[in-house]
């Protein structure tokens, strides 16, 4: 078969770029589109020479505030044209890959969720433009119905969906009325897993992109009373406003780039990894677990796939540093063997990602 992987777009390196690697790894001879592609800043972990066609939004200026741009990106993806000269075509991401244009090929989409901006703009819209959102409500509300009526066409196109958690498909149902299997995106047990006893550990951990709904702040604030040692992995606009925040001695910001090999020590030697925002699914919560330590998180979202109460870790009811503080007492009186809770994250390993894609793959083309 000839295959081409549809990507929404690469000017960062996260979750959803770690999945679009394994599938790179899992076809190494496929071609891959992209809306737009820069190599810094996806900090090498995607070759360029993989990608065969990027968009006319493949400019600078785009690359460096693509949020902008967000309503020229449905017809962006339209101009990727994949012709008829691939036998299946696997869009990948949260919103606009779908959209490709071709003919003749079987479609398989691996749908981290339903366009965001679209469906839950309230959410994402407010986070961005905060007090400003009511006085560019007028404005912004034709642009989040032609994005709903997009994505909603755009979610018509695969013949399969295949997406990440129980969550997600709960979404496209919804909106999309249509049904999804799904895999559970990969962690590399060769690289996260246990190398402390669970008595060994110092301090608790969160990590992330610094952004507004991933929740940070009600992590700094229930640490802020706690007093106990805390660190924080990650790089993002909230960064400014969460130092400003901070009032413990004991709450350290790690922003520097860091390796799969560091973040593993920084896992295996944290008491628990806290995680209260909702996710699509959330890597760092299973790279976590997979590296031995329990996991406080929110109970709605990916996360729900994630944790089993009381044997990895333990859920909050709200996001609100007083939870938080509940959970970190809970914590504090449980007994963890490292390796037996490392052994809960069996079922996202690459190789049983690579076998249930591949799986399907051989499906379509018997």
């Amino acid at each position: 078969m000839k295959i081409a992987l549809a990507y929404d777009y690469l000017n960062q390196y996260g979750g959803g770029e770690r999945v679009l690697g394994n599938f790179l790894e899992i076809f190494p001879k496929a071609d891959l589109f992209t809306l737009f592609f820069d190599q810094n800043k996806t900090f090498g972990h995607i070759p360029g020479e993989r990608i065969k066609k990027t968009s006319f939004l493949d400019k600078k200026i785009v690359i460096n505030n693509h949020r902008l741009f967000i309503p020229l990106m449905p017809k962006a993806a339209e101009s990727l044209n994949l012709g008829n000269q691939y036998d299946l075509i696997i869009s990948i991401g949260a919103g606009y890959s779908k959209g490709v244009t071709y003919k003749n090929s079987y479609h398989l989409s691996y749908c981290f969720t339903p366009l965001r901006y679209a469906w839950e703009s309230e959410n994402y819209l407010k986070g961005k433009f905060g007090s400003n959102y009511n006085l560019l409500r007028p404005v912004l509300s034709p642009l989040v119905s032609y994005l709903k009526k997009w994505d909603m066409e755009a979610g018509q196109k695969p013949d399969e969906i295949i997406t990440l958690s129980n969550y997600i498909s709960d979404k496209i149902r919804n909106y999309y009325k249509r049904e999804s299997e799904i895999i559970f995106p990969p962690i590399d047990l060769n690289v996260f897993y246990p190398e402390n006893p669970y008595k060994n550990r110092q301090y608790f951990l969160a990590a992330g992109r610094l952004m507004h709904y991933k929740k940070f702040n009600i992590i700094i604030q229930a640490f802020n009373e706690l007093k106990l040692p805390l660190k924080i992995v990650g790089r993002g606009p909230e960064l400014k406003n969460l130092i400003k925040l901070n009032t413990s001695k004991n709450t350290h910001f790690i922003t520097t780039l860091m390796t799969d090999s560091e973040m593993r020590v920084l896992y295996g030697n944290a008491k628990a990894f806290i995680f209260p925002q909702i996710e699509d699914f959330g890597l760092v919560a299973a790279e976590a677990i997979a590296c031995g330590t329990p996991v406080i998180a929110y109970n709605i979202g990916g996360s729900s796939d994630i944790i089993e109460e009381g044997i990895n870790g333990f859920f909050i009811k709200e996001q609100t540093p007083e939870a938080i503080i509940e959970a970190i007492n809970l914590i504090s009186e449980a007994r963890f063997d490292s390796h037996f809770l490392s052994k809960t994250a069996e079922k996202f390993s690459k190789n049983n990602f690579r076998s249930e894609i591949l799986k399907k793959i051989n499906g379509f083309a018997l």
